[in-house]
């Protein structure tokens, strides 16, 4: 399978004289056709509602798109709920699923009137002390152990830091409805970027499963299951994208087999997708500025891991095209490096491609998602813009790049640094 830049060469060259390289880059298009088939795909459900996790690409322009598109949001942090408040998202559009909560943020939470989603069974308390305990609360489930489908290991939940055991979950219910909640969520993740339309279905069983039987067990009412994230994407060409038309199907057999005899047919299901939203569309768009000749064939470009992460922390993949060269033959081994004075400053290694030029635009695929959001800014490098590629096919630039005056503002205090803000 092929995989086809959004834009083509003469596109960026166009963009370029406004936006210089490097810079990430948004299919608008995409991104609400793609919101649309998940809407369609749980139609079934009449309370369904997709979350988009706000940690895969915060930027408010996004945001809006998918608030237009009917989604909700999943934030983890305060900045994150502070971005959604300013983009008009409040009360049951927001999912607030954190970890190691710090102080004041179950406030700014309940605050907006959204899902708290809890982590652990000794956050209540904190809960009561910071905001109350609410009408309708969720917490999350940790079945230990390894995650399997058939013979093929998934993941370890038993080595993840989130959620409880089943017998803290029904402890946690029985306690909160003594405290006064009424309506109770299940949240669960179980597996990262499955790209299988089994994921989902699976992991919607053992929830079901698991609601019937805290219901009874806690003498509680569930109002929603959610099903988190853990829907991917494809990063290498030879892997099928997952349909979200049969995972959608598959999750309402389950529903139909266990929900619905237990009386629970009214329950919501709710997903918390970022990668599956976002991933494909979007894309970093960096420029080749050096080669070098030694033991190995080497292309540098003007992006860096500053701007995607993910190669650089634990050998992503990601495929690259080089615009005006899509049907050139891949006769050239090259490792595709940034600036950043680390050795896995890499965006390929030992990669078949074709033969670059100095200046060639090369496209990095599926960037939509944990791409930007990851940046940091080592070696004073600074995190780029982001473009959004409009519907009707302009250009609008959806945050700007960093300067150095941005680097060293939170030096605004200091005497030593003055002369350079």
């Amino acid at each position: 399978m092929k995989k086809t830049p959004f834009v083509t060469k003469e596109q960026i060259e166009e963009i370029t004289k406004t936006y210089p390289t490097p810079f990430h880059i948004y299919d608008e298009k995409g991104i609400r056709e793609n919101a649309r088939k998940l809407k369609q795909a749980f139609s079934w459900n009449k309370g369904f509602k997709e979350y988009f996790a706000v940690k895969a690409t915060p930027n408010p322009y996004i945001l809006k798109i998918l608030q237009e598109e009917g989604c909700g949001v999943d934030c983890s942090s305060m900045t994150e709920l502070m971005l959604s408040e300013a983009c008009g998202f409040s009360g049951t559009d927001i999912m607030f699923s954190s970890n190691d909560t710090p102080e004041g943020e179950f406030k700014k939470a309940a605050e907006l009137g959204g899902y708290i989603n809890l982590d652990d069974i000794t956050h209540i308390g904190f809960l009561q002390k910071e905001a109350g305990i609410p009408e309708t609360v969720c917490c999350r489930f940790n079945p230990g152990g390894v995650f399997q489908m058939g013979t093929d290991i998934m993941d370890n939940p038993g080595d993840a830091k989130y959620g409880m055991t089943k017998e803290q979950l029904i402890e946690a219910f029985q306690e909160l409805k003594r405290l006064g909640a009424k309506r109770f969520g299940i949240h669960s993740f179980l597996a990262s970027n499955t790209v299988t339309n089994e994921y989902y279905p699976t992991l919607a069983g053992i929830l079901f499963e698991l609601a019937v039987e805290v219901k009874e067990a806690a003498d509680v009412e569930i109002a929603f299951i959610n099903l988190s994230g853990g829907v991917g994407i494809p990063y290498t060409p030879d892997k099928e994208p997952n349909d979200i038309a049969v995972i959608g199907e598959g999750v309402r057999r389950q529903f139909q087999k266990i929900m619905e005899p237990a009386g629970l047919g009214d329950v919501s299901i709710f997903t918390e997708l970022g990668r599956f939203m976002l991933g494909p569309y979007g894309a970093l768009v960096t420029k080749a500025i050096h080669e070098k000749h030694i033991h190995k064939e080497y292309i540098g470009v003007d992006a860096c891991a500053v701007n995607l992460m993910r190669p650089a922390m634990y050998g992503a993949y990601h495929h690259i095209t080089v615009l005006g060269k899509e049907d050139a033959p891949c006769s050239q081994k090259y490792d595709v490096t940034g600036s950043l004075c680390e050795n896995n400053d890499k965006f390929a290694i030992d990669r078949m491609l074709p033969q670059i030029d100095m200046g060639d635009y090369l496209y990095i695929h599926d960037t939509g998602a944990h791409g930007f959001a990851m940046g940091y800014n080592y070696n004073g490098r600074l995190k780029s813009a982001e473009l959004l590629l409009k519907e009707d096919g302009s250009v609008q630039m959806i945050r700007r790049a960093e300067t150095p005056e941005d680097y060293f503002a939170t030096f605004d205090f200091s005497d030593i640094v003055k002369d350079i803000l």
